[in-house]
């Protein structure tokens, strides 16, 4: 029949014995609450080895009674005791002893917005550490399949092709006409009191040539494709598709993030294409309607004023585009758990920070271009 757990005095020697279990912790809380006013603990020497029966609560009871520091100690002195025992007491003695991190802290404003900030710029760098590391991982996938024709997941590729390009393309044309005719008007409205209204065409031609065209397709497509990958890679994560595809042997990143990546690579200089033609489309209407500039005019000044550089300048910053917002869209799908909740945060991650990493390649490259002359 099991004892109740006691504390036993004898000579300077504090032997515990009996179970120190959850149904007698009524009674041993007592016990040790006396034996902490008297002091008595803190005077002799704990024996740990006669105890009978022990769980988390007597466990925490001991950690009361001589320390969270001390029980560790003992418990690691105690080679006699029985392994899960040590473990159970070493447990309990280091989660005791841990400082509460979620109790408010006597800093001061400054102190808490510094550490805010310092613990953002560990998690962006890590996060940037991540994304280093999975582009490399997808790049060496890519070498080794590379030589291997019959590895090419050609149907897949087409389908996200469909999905992410042609499915794209009449918000793309809508939206770059749009801006195309808003920039145009912003441009008349400016170079009217220089009385330069033709200069308006220049103006939208190389808007949309060398920034708008990529920026508005990279941009769509970062909040409508990059959400895509990231809910359809989460979904397969939380219902363990994933981790099935491991279990035979399969590449998750050979089947699931490659197609992806190509598709958008394939997909987002064409959209820029058309998102170009759509806004040069949507200022010359203005121009013609408002300004009363002639369509052989406007041809004319594209042919004898607008440099080819300014095309490939801003069709070479597509691929590369398409490449960072397909990347992360599938990392933050593979980082998703198991719950509608972690796919919803991990999908609105993407978002954010695609459209941060397209508008902050774009400064770069900006910024490069015009120090180089191009």
């Amino acid at each position: 029949m099991p004892s109740p757990g006691q504390l036993e005095y004898h000579a300077d020697r504090l032997v515990i014995t009996g179970d120190w279990t959850l149904p007698n912790y009524a009674r041993l809380k007592q016990e040790v609450t006396a034996a902490l006013a008297s002091q008595k603990a803190n005077d002799h020497c704990p024996e740990l080895t006669s105890i009978a029966a022990l769980d988390t609560a007597g466990a925490s009871l001991l950690a009361d009674l001589l320390g969270a520091q001390r029980l560790a100690e003992l418990t690691d002195e105690a080679s006699e005791l029985p392994a899960e025992r040590r473990d159970l007491l070493r447990l309990v003695a280091d989660a005791m002893a841990a400082p509460d991190e979620d109790l408010p802290q006597n800093e001061s404003v400054i102190t808490a917005f510094l550490a805010r900030v310092g613990q953002q710029v560990a998690d962006y760098w890590g996060q940037q550490r991540l994304l280093m590391g999975f582009t490399g991982q997808i790049l060496a996938t890519m070498a080794a399949i590379l030589p291997t024709p019959w590895r090419w997941r050609v149907t897949p590729l087409v389908a996200h092709i469909h999905q992410t390009g042609l499915n794209a393309l009449p918000i793309v044309a809508l939206l770059t006409f749009l801006v195309g005719a808003v920039v145009a008007f912003l441009g008349a409205t400016v170079l009217d009191d220089f009385g330069a209204t033709i200069y308006t065409v220049n103006l939208v031609a190389f808007s949309f040539l060398r920034e708008f065209g990529v920026l508005l397709a990279a941009i769509l497509l970062a909040g409508r494709t990059a959400s895509a990958f990231t809910a359809q890679l989460g979904s397969m994560k939380a219902n363990e598709e994933i981790d099935a595809l491991r279990t035979f042997g399969l590449s998750p990143i050979e089947l699931l993030v490659i197609p992806r990546v190509l598709a958008m690579v394939i997909s987002l200089p064409i959209l820029t294409f058309v998102g170009m033609v759509s806004g040069i489309v949507g200022g010359s209407l203005v121009c013609v309607i408002v300004l009363d500039i002639s369509i052989p005019q406007i041809v004319n000044i594209l042919e004898s004023d607008v440099s080819t550089i300014h095309f490939l300048v801003g069709i070479g910053k597509a691929p590369v585009f398409a490449f960072v917002i397909a990347v992360i869209g599938c990392l933050e799908g593979f980082k998703a758990a198991g719950s509608a909740e972690s796919v919803g945060e991990h999908t609105t991650s993407a978002v954010v920070q695609s459209i941060f990493m397209v508008i902050l390649l774009d400064s770069i490259a900006a910024i490069f271009f015009m120090e180089m002359g191009w």
